[in-house]
């Protein structure tokens, strides 16, 4: 589940990165909320406004409806006709033997507020029991006389002024009452603005420009002071990994917030004690090479003076696994804790340097590289060397065959070992690194390889792992990483 996650949104490695990413989606969620809260305080403000508006409008309608009221019915046409011509008013208005029946538009929140004001309005300004509809219509459907005359269709001075918004088409609020038996009174308005078109408001442009730009300022400063406190971390790792490779490192600067000021300072104690660590343990082995090799030369004086030579047999074959012993465990300490500066190695030009010995005039040999390295690789060359010798020989050795393969890129540099040879058991692929452990007694050798490659690949960040191929033989894989976690 955590790697489909990983994949679907991908997270960034870098301290910076996931620090700018978090800080975002913070800001984005922080937004959305406050600007969710600040639309919904709007909306309820601006039907408020809206309603209020709304009743404002039926109070001139039921003005007028009581002055057409007070209108001897002959006259009513009359006036009818006069406002028309003299270029309408805010309502158009008509009379009509019935009500006319036209295609409403949905009721959506803010219609239904509006008709329900206006009748509400109507009704208690002209009586409980009159006889009166609210709806809205787009003005393409809109009718305005008995005849099914549509708005287009009407001169313009009669309801175009008064009805239209070019190019904007807002609804129509049609109001229907009947003032007497076979007499009903139209009118028809817009709505003010800003209810014109009675639509939803969205966030406004400003809005999404204060969004975009104070994001992107938090953003930059967030940015600022991360990598102002990620670069004593950043010094810190470079000494870290220069120490892995056993290079002389100064002490840290302490720098930063005060929990990196302690990571640094706690780093620079650990360096101490390693370093001392480290001197001692040279002074021990070397005073442990130079006691051993001396008594075991003059043991092996005094039993050359043996008479019995099956007691002088014995007594040599012990001292000779002694010797063994030391000899391997000397090399184990000395090829896996090399002196060295660290420095670009061209890991090519290493490779080519071993297999070389092994490739015949034609050009094909018992070893076969595919792949190269894209960048040198910053390392100790000699440490190197003998970790990807190791590997060889040991290939060469039970395998008879190695095929190289080299994957690099800006993560890391990988290496493939194949041979032909039997292969390891499965529940002994780990015990093999282990100093003087060999699979056959014969072979000749410490035991050691294995290990000494996998300690210098250690030393480097690395790691040294085993794979049984499926079609037979051994796959010993060497993975450098380039960049550190």
């Amino acid at each position: 589940m955590r790697a489909e996650w990983r994949r679907l949104l991908p997270i960034p490695r870098s301290l910076l990165g996931r620090m700018l990413l978090l800080t975002l989606l913070a800001v984005l969620v922080a937004q959305a909320l406050s600007s969710a809260i600040w639309l919904s305080q709007l909306r309820a403000t601006q039907l408020e406004g809206l309603v209020t508006t709304a009743r404002s409008l039926a109070h001139s309608m039921s003005a007028s409806v009581r002055y057409f009221r007070s209108l001897p019915v002959a006259y009513r046409p009359l006036v009818l006709d006069q406002l028309r011509s003299m270029g309408g008013t805010r309502f158009v208005v008509s009379l009509n033997d019935r009500p006319l029946q036209m295609k409403l538009l949905p009721a959506t929140p803010r219609r239904q507020a509006v008709t329900e004001a206006v009748s509400e309005v109507l009704q208690e300004s002209l009586g409980g029991g009159a006889d009166i509809s609210v709806n809205f219509v787009s003005p393409d459907d809109l009718l305005i006389f008995n005849g099914g005359l549509k708005l287009d269709e009407l001169p313009r001075s009669w309801a175009h002024y008064a009805l239209t918004l070019e190019p904007v088409k807002p609804p129509v609020l049609v109001t229907q009452m009947q003032l007497a038996p076979g007499e009903w009174l139209y009118i028809a308005s817009l709505l003010p603005e800003p209810y014109t078109t009675l639509e939803e408001p969205l966030l406004p442009a400003q809005q999404w420009w204060f969004m975009l730009f104070s994001s992107a300022f938090l953003l930059l400063f967030i940015g600022l002071l991360v990598h102002w406190q990620s670069r004593p971390l950043k010094r810190l790792a470079r000494a870290a990994r220069s120490m892995s490779l056993g290079a002389e490192v100064e002490p840290v600067a302490e720098g930063g917030g005060r929990e990196v000021v302690e990571v640094g300072r706690a780093f620079n104690a650990m360096r101490e004690r390693i370093s001392r660590y480290l001197t001692e343990r040279a002074q021990l082995f070397s005073a442990i090479s130079h006691d051993l090799r001396t008594p075991i030369t003059r043991l092996r004086l005094r039993v050359e003076l043996l008479e019995d030579e099956a007691v002088q047999a014995k007594f040599g074959r012990d001292l000779d696994e002694l010797e063994l012993l030391v000899k391997g465990a000397l090399q184990c300490v000395k090829d896996t804790d090399i002196h060295e500066n660290i420095e670009p190695v061209d890991l090519n030009q290493l490779l080519h340097c071993l297999v070389e010995p092994y490739l015949a005039p034609t050009g094909t040999g018992q070893v076969t590289v595919h792949g190269q390295a894209q960048a040198a690789y910053p390392g100790k060359p000699l440490a190197l060397r003998r970790c990807i010798g190791n590997l060889i020989d040991n290939a060469l050795k039970y395998g008879h065959n190695a095929r190289l393969y080299v994957e690099d890129d800006a993560h890391g540099y990988v290496l493939h070992v194949d041979d032909d040879g039997p292969g390891v058991p499965e529940q002994r692929l780990e015990q093999v690194f282990e100093p003087h452990f060999r699979l056959a007694g014969q072979q000749q050798g410490y035991g050691l390889g294995l290990g000494i490659a996998r300690n210098i690949a250690h030393s480097h960040g690395g790691e040294v792992s085993l794979q049984n191929l499926r079609e037979g033989g051994l796959r010993v894989t060497l993975q450098l990483p380039r960049t550190p976690d």
